[in-house]
């Protein structure tokens, strides 16, 4: 699915430095390159307040304990997305309320208005594969209910949305935003890491405090934190990553606008990713296709085919959130069709930034294969 072998080997030279530049210095935690990451990843977002963290998980929970929200209130979002991003609310106490998706696997923004209760204190919108949420509607619903805006932008950074008709980085819009920099995110060090960030001065103080144990000076304790850190070898790492992330999903785009020729004509057995400019750009983290008819088995058939002729395939997230075991007691009686149809068709295919046209082309040629086989 991914060569993070090849796409290290072509950076091989930059990365080598930076982090033998760390070796040398003795500067393992909080090092130079950290404060250098944050204030490089925040002129590129265009944001004042970045935080860098252990992991995205952790950037999800710092946004919502730094909003001080009580216990038992409820955050909508998605049921389409990694459980982190509903487990950060669980595990504070409060209540998350899944919304069901449009056909692109993005929050259907127009279910949200009839889940907001006089409960609900937040909205976690994800930025689901790379393409963004329709944030001109969610923002739009925070103002009239005085809610926070909490963006997943995990699979999503460096993209880009239009909001009240303005272009800006996705993740800027919200009250805070959070990535993580997982080995295969489109920025990606080489083991945990993530970033929280902010345009409220007093927020980016508190998000920087809590990441720190709840101390903003050594040894003095003001609030109960966690200890949740980028360490200044990944930071260093991020650094070089991030001077090529717009390559990267510039490539990333190259590949997925083959995908969409090469597949346009069995649009009848399967629905493409949306790819429209003209409100957002998508940066493909994952190309993800849905399979039009049949069920979870006929799909699992379609991988193990794909797999047999050498194409690997992935499928994200094959339980629906409001599913999942862990929350399935609280939603017996909810019922999100898009999100639980998906769930059963959806199939990623391989997509990374070293990727050659010839094996695009491939993996298309056993798609039409196999579709024709089973279908």
């Amino acid at each position: 699915m991914v060569d993070l072998k090849a796409l290290h080997t072509r950076l091989a030279n930059e990365l080598d430095t930076a982090i033998m530049d760390v070796v040398r210095s003795g500067a393992y935690i909080k090092g130079p390159d950290v404060q250098a990451f944050e204030e490089e990843l925040a002129d590129y977002l265009g944001v004042r307040h970045v935080i860098a963290c252990g992991n995205g998980t952790d950037a999800l929970q710092l946004a919502l304990m730094s909003l001080g929200l009580p216990q038992g209130a409820e955050v909508i979002t998605t049921a389409q997305s990694f459980i982190a991003t509903a487990e950060a609310a669980a595990l504070l106490g409060l209540k998350p309320v899944f919304v069901d998706v449009k056909d692109d696997y993005n929050i259907d923004v127009s279910k949200i208005e009839a889940a907001i209760t006089a409960k609900t204190v937040a909205i976690i919108p994800v930025h689901l594969f790379g393409k963004p949420c329709d944030i001109s509607g969610i923002t739009r619903l925070a103002r009239k209910f005085s809610l926070y805006v909490i963006e997943d932008t995990a699979q999503a950074l460096g993209a880009e949305y239009i909001c009240d008709g303005q272009k800006m980085k996705a993740g800027t819009a919200g009250t805070i935003g959070c990535t993580s920099f997982f080995p295969t995110k489109n920025l990606a060090c080489m083991g945990d890491g993530g970033a929280v960030w902010t345009n409220d001065d007093e927020l980016g103080r508190r998000l920087r405090m809590l990441a720190s144990h709840g101390s903003e000076k050594k040894y003095h304790n003001t609030a109960i934190g966690i200890n949740s850190r980028l360490d200044t070898i990944q930071a260093a790492i991020l650094r070089v990553k991030l001077r090529h992330l717009d390559d990267f999903n510039n490539r990333r785009r190259a590949i997925a606008t083959i995908y969409n020729k090469r597949l346009a004509d069995i649009k009848d057995l399967i629905t493409l990713p949306f790819f429209d400019d003209s409100y957002s750009r998508h940066v493909f983290h994952q190309y993800t296709i849905a399979l039009n008819r049949g069920n979870a088995e006929i799909r699992d058939n379609v991988r193990d085919k794909l797999k047999e002729r050498g194409v690997s395939s992935m499928v994200y997230f094959p339980v629906a959130l409001h599913k999942m075991p862990v929350f399935e007691a609280d939603n017996r009686r909810v019922s999100l069709p898009n999100a639980e149809r998906l769930m059963d068709s959806v199939i990623s295919l391989p997509m990374h930034t070293e990727m050659k046209s010839e094996e695009v082309e491939y993996v298309c040629q056993m798609v039409h294969e196999v579709l024709a086989e089973v279908l």
